[in-house]
C-alpha cells in the first residue's frame, strides 16, 4: 500500500511536466509556424517589387514565361509518384481549367497593374479579395454568413471604393486592371476550396503550366533580349514564388490557420517600405484610409467570426 501510495504522487508529477513540455513544445510549433508565415509574406512582396521593377522594361508576357519556366524548375524535384500519376485524372476536370484560366489571368492582371501603379496600391486591392470571396460564399460556397461578416464585408467594400483614388496621377484604367485581377483572384480562392481533394503541388502545377502558356503566347509581342542581371532577376521571380508558396504551406501545417492567415496583411507594410526604398512611392491618404478599412474587415473576419457552416444539403 505504502509503494502504491509513493508511485501516484511521482506518476502525477510526471504526467504534469509531460503536459507542460507537450504545452510548451506546441507553443514553440505555433511560434515556428508565424515566423515562417511572416517570412513567406516578405518572400512574396519581395517577389511582387522585383515584378514591378522588371514590367517597366520587359513585356509581361515575357516576365511570365520565364517567371513560370523557373518556377517549374523548382516545383518538379518535390513532385511525389502519386502526384505525377494523378496528372491525367484530376477531380473535376473542368473546375480544374477554370482554375488554371482564373490563375493565369489574374497574374497576368497583376503585373499589369503593378506597372502603372503603386506597389502598395495594387497590395491594397489583392488583400481585399478575402472580402470578394466572403461576399460571394453564400452563393458559390452554400455558407451561411454571420451578421458580423456582413458588417465586415461592407466596411470592405467601403475601403476599397476609397482605395480606388490611386496613390498620383495615373490612368484610372490600372485601377480597372487591379480590379478585375482582385476579382480573378477570388474566383482563384473559391475554385481552390472547391478542389480540397487536389494535392497543393498539383494545383500549383497546373498553375504554372497555364502561366507559362500565357507567357509563351504573348512574350513574343514586344520581346527584348535581358541580360544576365535581368535574366537572373526573371528567374528568381519564379524561385522566390515558390518558396514563399512552401512557407504558407509549412505554416499552414504548423499553426492553425487562424492564427498565421491574419499575417498576410504585413505584406501591406512590406509593400509601402519597398515602394518607397526602390520606387519612391509613397500611398495617398484616400490609399491608406481604404486599406485601413480593409485590413480591419478582414482580421476581424479571421480572428473574430467563427468559421461559416455550409448550408444543409450543400
Amino acid at each position: 500500500m505504502g509503494g502504491g501510495g509513493d508511485g501516484g504522487p511521482r506518476l502525477d508529477v510526471k504526467m504534469r511536466a509531460g503536459q507542460a513540455m507537450a504545452v510548451e513544445a506546441e507553443r514553440d510549433t505555433r511560434v515556428l509556424g508565424i515566423a515562417v508565415m511572416l517570412l513567406a509574406m516578405f518572400l512574396f512582396t519581395l517577389n511582387d517589387a522585383i515584378g514591378k521593377w522588371l514590367v517597366a522594361t520587359y513585356s509581361v508576357g515575357q516576365v511570365l514565361l520565364i517567371r513560370s519556366a523557373a518556377a517549374l524548375v523548382v516545383l518538379l524535384p518535390f513532385m511525389r509518384l502519386r502526384e505525377w500519376r494523378a496528372l491525367t485524372a484530376l477531380e473535376r476536370p473542368r473546375l480544374q481549367a477554370l482554375r488554371v484560366f482564373l490563375a493565369s489571368a489574374e497574374v497576368f492582371c497583376f503585373y499589369a497593374a503593378v506597372r502603372y501603379l503603386p506597389l502598395a496600391d495594387v497590395m491594397t486591392f489583392w488583400l481585399a479579395a478575402p472580402i470578394y470571396v466572403a461576399a460571394a460564399s453564400p452563393f458559390l460556397l452554400g455558407e451561411r454568413v454571420s451578421r458580423l461578416r456582413w458588417a465586415c464585408i461592407a466596411v470592405g467594400f467601403m475601403g476599397v471604393l476609397l482605395a480606388l483614388a490611386p496613390s498620383g496621377a495615373v490612368s484610372p484604367g490600372a485601377s480597372i486592371i487591379a480590379i478585375i485581377g482582385t476579382m480573378l483572384f477570388a474566383g482563384l480562392i473559391v475554385t481552390g476550396r472547391s478542389l480540397r481533394g487536389t494535392p497543393d503541388r498539383l494545383l500549383v502545377f497546373w498553375q504554372l503550366i497555364g502561366a507559362l502558356a500565357v507567357g509563351a503566347v504573348t512574350a513574343p509581342f514586344g520581346w527584348a533580349t535581358p541580360g544576365a542581371g535581368d535574366l537572373a532577376l526573371l528567374a528568381g521571380l519564379g524561385v522566390v514564388a515558390m518558396g514563399a508558396h512552401m512557407g504558407v504551406s509549412r505554416a499552414l501545417k504548423l499553426a492553425d490557420a487562424s492564427v498565421v492567415a491574419p499575417l498576410q496583411y504585413t505584406m501591406l507594410i512590406w509593400a509601402i517600405l519597398f515602394g518607397w526604398l526602390f520606387f519612391g512611392d509613397l500611398p495617398g491618404p484616400m490609399m491608406l484610409a481604404g486599406a485601413a478599412l480593409i485590413l480591419c474587415a478582414g482580421l476581424v473576419m479571421a480572428l473574430f467570426d467563427r468559421p461559416a457552416r455550409r448550408v444543409a444539403g450543400v
